[in-house]
């Protein structure tokens, strides 16, 4: 018995003025758990009782669900395939197929989500990827063996922060399919307003922030007398007792961090890098 039958049974039903809740124990005696629920029940007999006739749906706007055809998903699968950040709205445009079809082809057909790509500092090379991960596999060892303490380590770099926000992080939104990791994104230069800092931490908390003049360069001499210096009597502040002796100092390695000064000052205070 399709739905039409059960809302002609309800209309009739209705008519002789029977309750909604009889005519769905009526429905119930004989078709069990095939009967319509008594919420749509009483929808139908009031709507019969305000001079409804017909018991046809109304006819619905938009477009049928017979859209989702091979060829549309096969287009769909395209488009993304070519521009994995498009958008629903923009698909909409370009193939002028209703939202919710789009929707169905994407998570059921194509089985995609979509997930924000990942900010990344620098595309790396194979070799340079093998090198940190040779790396970290050293440092890892040391910990492991109490060779080495995490509150020993200070990290340090520099670091721009804008004045204002950029973008909106849901714009790298990209479809992947489920599974997959996140796309990545290369952090590009932006001539927005901006100020730079450099930030020492450990793994209890930072250790220096120094914000760096509008104008001013770091060079090696620059970061002596703001950076390295500042830093060492902050830690002694913070380690009264054993002051730097210990400390393992993670930098950046551009070339002010690096001349043989500054390499001979942390070294003359038994500080690895």
């Amino acid at each position: 018995m399709n739905k039409e039958n059960f809302r002609f049974y309800i209309k009739v039903r209705t008519a002789l003025n029977i309750e909604p809740t009889v005519i769905h124990n009526e429905l119930r005696a004989v078709f069990g758990d095939e009967a319509p629920a008594l919420s749509t029940v009483a929808k139908w007999s009031k709507l019969f009782r305000e001079g409804r006739e017909h018991i046809e749906d109304e006819e619905r706007p938009g477009r049928p669900i017979t859209e989702t055809t091979s060829e549309n998903i096969e287009q769909i699968y395209s488009i993304i395939n070519n521009d994995p950040y498009i958008t629903i709205e923009e698909l909409e445009t370009q193939t002028n197929l209703s939202h919710g079809t789009i929707q169905r082809i994407i998570s059921d057909h194509l089985n995609l989500r979509k997930i924000v790509a990942r900010y990344i500092p620098k595309q790396l090379t194979d070799s340079q990827r093998a090198e940190r991960v040779r790396i970290c596999k050293e440092n890892l060892a040391k910990f492991e063996s109490n060779a080495w303490r995490l509150c020993d380590v200070v990290i340090g770099d520099e670091s721009w922060f804008y004045h204002k926000q950029i973008g909106r992080k849901s714009s790298n939104s990209a479809w992947v399919a489920i599974g997959d990791s996140p796309l990545t994104v290369i952090r590009q230069g932006h001539f927005s307003p901006k100020t730079l800092f450099c930030i020492f931490l450990k793994s209890t908390g930072h250790v220096l922030i120094h914000y760096v003049e509008k104008g001013e360069t770091i060079d090696h001499q620059y970061y002596i007398d703001y950076c390295l210096k500042s830093l060492i009597v902050n830690i002694r502040k913070q380690r009264p007792v054993c002051g730097v002796q210990g400390i393992k100092l993670h930098h950046d390695n551009g070339r002010p961090n690096m001349f043989m000064k500054i390499c001979q000052i942390i070294s003359s205070l038994k500080v690895s890098q």
